[in-house]
């Protein structure tokens, strides 16, 4: 699913958008623009992909990244020319009762890689004529998604992540199995806002894919469940494969534990409530038959699409930020050392997967691993082990361009800003986590640049270095990173393994954190200072038989500054521990908030408009009378921050009485 961990790395996050149309989807060359290829004769020469030398590579690789990170267990399969070449897994499926993991049989949950089934069944639906890419989603639904002048959503935007959805967060992920609802209710009560004309800008949206999946479920006549079962995993022999749940009774038993990490103890199953976008369990063995399929066009001599409808489905890129990768349906593309790879991650809170097929050299390889691990370890294991993969076995020179250095230190200060995330909560409470991590691109010394939230393998920010006009490279991992300039300013830029769905967009001066972040911060600091000290100050004054000495109007004006700022500092602590909590654990994120929600933006109506009014009155009436210097100055230190947070309350929709986020 990927949020949580875009919000928090967010990335979450996560987590802006083109204004102006882009065009229409078209077919185009499978490959991104790559940088010019080097003489065949300094061109490394790779390893033989056989089954010996890729466990052998395995067995070095994956025990130790697994202890290192704090992991109890994971699964890889790697296929090749339209056989098995090895699926083996790694560490413990359960570490309480030390049980192994069983390539075959064992489940993991690959998470948003669950929608690679989905959009593999809506293609199927395409071709049997039932549904048509280009045509307005609201013909094969019950109910009308609300309508917008800038035309109508279609199942090609839908999978190309182009819908115009902001990010949908509340009951994406839960424990409680009674809280998972219909796929019908869902879709109807949890519609999100359009924030992007559709087929503008991509933006990575669950309830999207949760729509299709309803879309598959009117068109077929079958239950979303039933129709997989049907339609895939039984022509393709994937007997340990479901997306049910809870899980069926002959499937539970295999299911491995999640975990936050390997020492901790395991969580409960993770009920995704968007099904259709990533509640999938399945075995390491069963995934190498989908990537076979998809790279073979069929398995064991079962057929999942026609060769044009997966030459469509895999060779039909939306570009938007050339030359980095691009959106295909349903994958996207992470072309690597000059070879075209289509892929699909996925994230629940406790399983993390990658799957990548190499389509030119009909290779493919998925991982899964069962923990978060120790500060996020899943996410460099996964992305170390595709690297790593890629260089050994189809191994390339590095990117050696580079821009003269007056060239590069112009583009990297045109560059530098803050940027939205176009995958974010726009219109909700839930919009303040852009307060908190929007992308922020600084200039080296060098002439490079760093993106925050753009880390290596190792965690460090990765420097960058420009090799073309507003394109640069990561040296250590070969991933670029590019911008879109129109009249000598930047538009909007993303990177390699992001831009197919998530770019970056300038922050307006509205909300722009280069001024919000600081005033807010400082702010708050003053609101909750006024609200500690208040007592510690009375406490102190009545041990030293100590008074103010104060006429009835300064008592007044004093006391009025400090229930105000003490009433805004409450409430702001107050959002921030709910959003903290909801992001730490998303099935905090659920109708069991709602009255909180409700409480806490009623109390925001009163406290933000109320306590700022008083705090204004209060510097007045300070300014107005005879009073020494420093209460004048801490009484309008005090009333610009009831305007600071005032501010971001509008901004960041605090009063809206809103429990759709």
């Amino acid at each position: 699913m990927g949020i949580a961990h875009r919000l928090i790395a967010c990335t979450l996050a996560l987590v802006t958008s083109l204004a102006a149309a882009a065009p229409a989807p078209t077919a185009a060359p499978a490959a991104s623009p790559a940088p010019a290829a080097a003489p065949a004769s300094s061109t490394p020469s790779g390893h033989t992909l056989d089954r010996a030398d890729v466990e052998s590579w395995l067995d070095g690789f994956m025990p130790y990244a697994l202890e290192r990170g704090d992991v109890a267990g994971s699964v890889v399969a790697v296929v090749k020319n339209g056989e098995v070449v090895l699926v083996k897994g790694y560490g413990f499926s359960d570490v309480e009762k030390r049980t192994p993991v069983d390539p075959q049989s064992t489940l993991f949950r690959p998470g948003s890689t669950s929608k690679l089934f989905t959009w593999t069944a809506v293609m199927q639906l395409v071709e049997a004529g039932k549904l048509n890419l280009d045509h307005d989603v609201n013909e094969y639904l019950d109910f009308k998604l609300p309508a917008r002048d800038d035309g109508p959503i279609t199942l090609r935007n839908i999978m190309t992540h182009t819908a115009g959805f902001e990010e949908q967060i509340k009951e994406l992920i839960v424990e409680d199995p009674k809280r998972l609802v219909p796929l019908k209710t869902y879709v109807e009560s949890a519609t999100p806002a359009r924030i992007f004309k559709a087929g503008s800008t991509p933006a990575y949206s669950n309830y999207a894919t949760a729509l299709a999946g309803y879309i598959i479920e009117r068109t077929s006549g079958q239950s979303f469940d039933d129709y997989i079962e049907q339609h895939i995993f039984k022509p393709l022999a994937m007997p340990h494969a479901s997306f049910r749940q809870p899980l069926p009774e002959a499937l539970a038993p295999t299911m491995s534990k999640g975990y936050a990490q390997a020492s901790l103890p395991s969580k409960p199953y993770e009920i995704v409530v968007p099904a259709p976008a990533g509640s999938l369990a399945a075995s390491g063995a069963d995934m190498a038959h989908f990537m076979i399929a998809h790279l073979e066009g069929e398995y064991g001599g079962a057929r999942l699409l026609g060769p044009a409808a997966l030459k469509e489905m895999h060779e039909t890129p939306l570009t938007m930020i050339p030359p980095l990768n691009r959106m295909v349906l349903g994958f996207y593309e992470q072309n690597y050392n000059g070879h075209r790879v289509i892929s699909h991650g996925g994230d629940t809170e406790y399983f993390h997967s990658y799957l990548h097929l190499f389509l030119d050299d009909h290779v493919g390889i998925f991982v899964s691993v069962n923990s978060l691990g120790r500060e996020g370890a899943a996410g460099s294991i996964r992305e170390a082990l595709f690297e790593d993969f890629a260089n050994r076995y189809f191994p390339a020179p590095p990117d050696t361009r580079r821009v003269d250095a007056a060239t590069a230190a112009h583009d990297a200060a045109v560059f530098a800003g803050y940027y939205d995330d176009s995958r974010r909560p726009d219109t909700n409470f839930m919009s303040l986590v852009n307060l908190f991590g929007p992308m922020h691109v600084v200039p080296d010394k060098d002439g490079g640049i760093t993106v925050s939230g753009f880390h290596g393998i190792s965690t460090a920010l990765t420097h960058y270095r420009e090799v073309a006009p507003f394109v640069w490279v990561d040296p250590d991992s070969g991933w670029h990173l590019a911008a879109k300039v129109e009249n000598g300013r930047v538009v909007r830029f993303s990177g390699d393994q992001l831009s197919p769905f998530m770019v970056f967009e300038p922050q307006p001066w509205w909300r722009a954190a280069a001024w919000q972040q600081p005033a807010g911060i400082a702010a708050l600091v003053a609101c909750v200072l006024t609200a500690l000290l208040w007592p510690v100050a009375a406490i102190t004054r009545r041990r030293l038989h100590v008074t103010l000495g104060l006429n009835d109007r300064d008592a007044r004006v004093r006391l009025a500054s400090r229930v105000a700022a003490t009433a805004i500092a409450l409430v702001s602590v107050g959002w921030l521990v709910v959003i903290l909590a909801g992001l730490s654990h998303l099935s905090v994120l659920g109708p069991g908030l709602d009255p909180i929600l409700f409480l806490l933006h009623a109390l925001s109506v009163i406290v933000y408009i109320g306590g700022t009014a008083m705090l204004l009155w209060a510097a007045y009436a300070t300014w107005s009378a005879p009073r020494p210097w420093m209460t004048r100055l801490w009484t309008t230190v005090l009333a610009l921050s009831g305007f600071v947070l005032l501010w971001l309350a509008c901004v960041y929709h605090l009063m809206a009485f809103s429990s759709k986020y």
